[in-house]
């Protein structure tokens, strides 16, 4: 019996997708920050509502099927459509759209941006 929450990520102003509800396990126990310079302040609102664990993206990697959630910061079109490939729910703190060679897994299901602290609610 786990104690996760779950928590609600609405998009932010200008942002796209969504909202996304996000529910760590214990098979997916990582808020998974992918935006240099440490765990960003989305990823540790996520981390603190749900009880699941922050965890830099960039000074380590995990595999793909331990990540509750990414949180980036790509406003171009790499990370922005890998973690949506991958499935795995992704969080961009910029208010981008889908577009590159990726968009066609970047859906509303799995991805939303513009995304502030303020943003994050419990579900």
């Amino acid at each position: 019996m786990s104690d996760y929450k779950s928590v609600k990520v609405n998009q932010g102003r200008g942002g796209w997708g969504g909202p996304l509800t996000v529910t760590p396990t214990d098979a997916k126990p990582l808020i998974y920050s992918v935006t240099g310079g440490g765990i960003h302040p989305v990823a540790a609102k996520i981390a603190e509502l749900t009880g699941g664990e922050a965890f830099d993206g960039f000074k380590s990697s995990a595999p793909f099927d331990k990540i509750a959630v990414a949180v980036i910061d790509c406003g171009g079109t790499a990370r922005v459509g890998v973690y949506p490939m991958k499935k795995v729910l992704t969080v961009d703190v910029h208010a981008t759209s889908p577009a590159g060679p990726l968009a066609q897994f970047i859906t509303e299901e799995l991805f939303v941006s513009g995304v502030k602290p303020d943003d994050v609610e419990p579900a």
